[in-house]
């Protein structure tokens, strides 16, 4: 779980089918997750006897907040597609036959951007769910000036004059 959640790049769950329990809970460690249409969703603890540790719950409350996340613990009901999509489980629902296809085309979108921004823009948002003592704000200016000391920064600037897409490299 941990190697998921320290990831510097972006980690996108493709979703077929049923999505329960622990499934659902190592989908919450990624930033994105798409699913196909017909998936479902939920948590039967309830109906196991089960008692979710704080700090994997901490995700799906920060996600759908906490009358939703009471809900799908308390009922251990299955949420479908639309639903999940609905109150913030997934980011999309794609036709089964083309999930894979349109999740690796985004991928490669988000290969195309800015890797320091995407980098900093992940650990920023990440950072906004601590609290406010908890966070690394010397990485955030840190990785704020690299942003803007970056051949990154120069070449976006420098396509935009050009009228051209940048190329990104990193650096």
């Amino acid at each position: 779980r941990q190697a998921m959640l320290d990831l510097e790049k972006p980690l996108i769950a493709m979703i077929y089918g049923y999505c329960f329990g622990g499934g659902l809970g190592m989908a919450l460690n990624a930033d994105l997750r798409f699913a196909a249409e017909g998936s479902q969703f939920a948590v039967p603890a309830a109906v196991r006897g089960v008692a979710y540790a704080p700090s994997g719950l901490k995700q799906l409350v920060d996600l759908v907040g906490p009358s939703v996340a009471k809900d799908i613990m308390f009922s251990a009901r299955r949420l479908p597609a639309e639903e999940a999509l609905r109150v913030g489980i997934i980011n999309r629902i794609i036709p089964a036959e083309e999930l894979e296809a349109e999740t690796v085309a985004y991928a490669e979108t988000l290969a195309r951007n800015a890797p320091l921004s995407i980098r900093a823009s992940k650990f920023f948002i990440n950072q906004l769910g601590l609290e406010r003592a908890q966070r690394n704000d010397a990485r955030v200016t840190a990785m704020i000036d690299e942003a803007e000391n970056s051949e990154d920064f120069r070449e976006a600037t420098t396509s935009f004059m050009e009228k051209r897409k940048p190329v990104f490299h990193g650096r």
